[in-house]
């Protein structure tokens, strides 16, 4: 609180200039000199001055209400972790590492923990003179208080060269090491720090369990190219197999750490200068099983609205809300012009751009999740059983009501609710010309964003009643963000082989789309795909224009007014699965099923040509349940994204797993939602 308030006296009581090495006073020292009544009359006139009344502005309100909500915050939880829980009638829930060591597993196969996007630690190695004080200080995880102190300083040193996608001149930010690396990412906000607890309670400690940190920002072969972290990894695991009596690793990748330990597997058997030098066979060797937790395989449509317009629906809904608090209308903050120019110098988000076009995602007129179930709140599942499971195609074992019309789900971006329902025969065609950057002079004293390079005309063409799939977004991107794509798609792909023989697939920018490279040849490695789901997981998105044309803005935000209509009578029947200018399909908040599922539901399931060693996968689903009470925290049976790391059921999982446990011990596959009828519908050549 006391730095809350430390920066609105900084930045707003004190009249201040910002710049990005500091904060500097606008009004200079007088050096005069005066006689002793000149300054008894100043000290009397000071004196006079304190006694009155400062009238309180919006921005004190503000900051006062942000203030106490942290007070608030930490004051639950010092009681959260301080009153005796059965003073409260809760009954604490055995830890899953405990009653496990009770029943005899112990620690066997050593563990290796691969972090994803944000919630890796990144600390301060050299910066700008701004930056004094803070040498091996953490600029992100932890408190955060530097947001507060220096906030332009802090985006200057988080944010990366925009040509190279490496560190500008002067500037080092590298990840945290070791486990403390994403134990927590802030202070009672649990990452791995759960799940590394339970593994100590069956044996694990610093020799047979490792977290492969690394610097998320970073494109994953510049992660080698900079800080030798894919090297680093390899031998990591190749030291503890040998001194863990050669048993082979089982590796427990998060979220975008999940794509990012894919790209490793084919770097690490690719010959030098690009790969690592293992040979075929390495992964076979030295890997027993993949536990994928929460994985973004084919990407996610989150990183769309990231990049095109630095929100998501938590942005949209704050900005219906409190209109212009996030904008220069009020506070003058301009955030997410901040947040664009710092996200677009992140090659990684591009990595989580939908990968596999229409034949994955969907086309103007068409989508996988054709009568998926929009009331996530009527929702429920039932549990499966063999026949269940088998039979997934015929029946999606749910109860539940089913949308009359289609959801047109493939439409990743459309401008306008009309726009994102109409027939596609009704819809303007896309042509090169309206991807055509018109030069524009911008009055702006300094460029922000790509957006203030081009002109109206130019944001006009490509937003009037336009619908964008996971095809033609990529042009979209191209126009609105040319330099991060040039830069990005450099590193990255996001199409689908159709010869994973040909020669150009040996280079790494395909080495982290699933639909583009092989898996190793080790077919006595296991898959596991462990992740949450009923809850509502954005899948598309309604935008308008803003409301302003003014200098340095975005000039798109998703329209938070668009809503659909839950009466099967109404004409707008299609429209129950938009909220708040989002459509909604089943997930786990981040990641949607169709994304987590379809590569071990379909595209590896069996000998296929991206599994050609036909190596076992699985589907392990975790159905979300709210915690019952403040008590049991954010939940012992979550399927959100990221509390899903302290669910028992895939503590038990991995624990099981790492203590040797076979696939049929585990039970086989655990599937609640529809993604067998998903994949069913999508038609690709395996």
């Amino acid at each position: 609180m006391a730095s809350i308030l430390r920066f609105r006296k900084v930045c707003y009581v004190e009249p201040v200039k910002c710049s990005t090495i500091g904060f500097e006073s606008f009004e200079a020292p007088e050096i005069e000199k005066k006689d002793d009544k000149g300054l008894a009359k100043q000290k009397q006139k000071k004196k006079s001055s304190k006694r009155q009344p400062r009238e309180w502005r919006c921005m004190d309100y503000c900051c006062l209400t942000v203030g106490y909500m942290c007070t608030a915050w930490w004051l639950l939880l010092f009681l959260y972790h301080c009153l005796p829980a059965a003073l409260l009638g809760f009954q604490v829930p055995e830890p899953p590492g405990a009653r496990l060591r009770r029943e005899g597993l112990t620690a066997l196969h050593p563990v290796v923990l691969v972090p994803g996007i944000v919630t890796g630690g990144l600390e301060l190695w050299e910066g700008r003179p701004c930056s004094d004080g803070l040498f091996r200080k953490r600029l992100w995880g932890g408190s955060f208080t530097e947001i507060f102190k220096r906030p332009l300083c802090w985006l200057e040193h988080l944010t990366l060269h925009n040509e190279t996608g490496l560190d500008p001149p002067g500037i080092r930010v590298r990840a945290v090491p070791g486990l403390v690396a994403a134990d927590y990412f802030a202070p009672g906000y649990f990452v791995w720090a759960v799940l590394i607890e339970n593994l100590a309670r069956i044996g694990y400690e610093g020799k047979n369990l490792y977290m492969a940190a690394y610097d998320w920002r970073l494109s994953f072969q510049n992660t080698e190219i900079r800080d030798q972290a894919l090297s680093r990894l390899k031998s990591k695991i190749e030291l503890m197999y040998v001194t863990n009596g050669k048993k082979r690793v089982v590796v427990v990748p998060h979220s975008m750490g999940v794509i990012y330990f894919f790209h490793f597997l084919k770097w690490v058997e690719s010959r030098p200068p690009m790969g690592g030098g293992g040979g075929p066979g390495w992964c076979a060797k030295h890997i027993k099983a993949i536990m994928n937790i929460g994985p973004a395989f084919l990407g996610v449509p989150k990183a769309v609205s990231n990049i095109f317009s630095a929100e998501g629906k938590d942005v949209a809904f704050i900005r219906s809300m409190a209109p212009g608090v996030l904008d220069s209308k009020i506070l003058g903050l301009q955030t997410l012009e901040h947040v664009m120019r710092v996200c677009r110098t992140w090659d990684s988000i591009v990595s989580l751009i939908p990968k596999g076009g229409e034949t994955i995602w969907g086309n103007l007129d068409w989508s996988p999740e054709e009568g998926d179930e929009c009331d996530f709140a009527k929702k429920r599942y039932t549990q499966p059983s063999l026949i269940d499971i088998n039979d997934t195609n015929n029946s999606d074992g749910k109860m539940g009501f089913r949308i009359k019309e289609p959801v047109r789900y493939g439409r990743l971006i459309s401008f306008g609710k009309a726009t994102s329902q109409l027939p596609s025969s009704q819809l303007p065609n896309l042509g090169s010309k309206d991807f055509l950057r018109t030069k524009f002079n911008s009055f702006c004293s300094e460029v922000w964003t790509e957006y203030d390079e081009m002109s109206r005309d130019s944001i006009r063409k490509i937003a009037e009643n336009k619908a964008y799939t996971a095809r033609t977004f990529l042009d979209l991107l191209r126009f609105a963000a040319p330099k991060m794509m040039q830069r990005a798609e450099a590193q990255f792909s996001h199409g689908i082989a159709d010869n994973l023989d040909d020669p150009k697939y040996a280079h790494y920018k395909y080495w982290s789309n699933p639909l583009e490279t092989k898996l190793p040849d080790a077919p006595d490695m296991e898959i596991y795909c462990l992740y949450g789901v009923g809850l509502p997981t954005e899948r598309s998105y309604v935008y308008k224009h803003s409301t302003t044309d003014r200098c340095k803005s975005i000039p798109f935000q998703i329209d938070s007014s668009a809503e659909g209509s839950d009466s099967d009578s109404d004409s707008d029947s299609n429209g129950g699965c938009l909220k708040g200018g989002v459509y909604f399909v089943d997930g786990d908040e981040s990641v949607p099923v169709v994304s987590a599922g379809f590569m071990c539901a379909k595209g590896w399931k069996g000998r296929t040509r991206f599994n050609p060693s036909g190596m076992a996968t699985y589907i392990r689903e975790y159905r979300h349940k709210a915690p019952a009470s403040l008590f049991e925290g954010r939940g012992v049976e979550s399927g959100a994204h990221v509390d899903i790391m302290g669910n028992v059921a895939l503590i038990e999982d991995v624990l099981r797993v790492a203590a040797g446990a076979t696939s049929a011990e585990m039970g086989g596959d655990r599937i609640y939602s529809d993604i067998m009828r998903i994949s069913d519908r999508i038609n690709l050549q395996l």
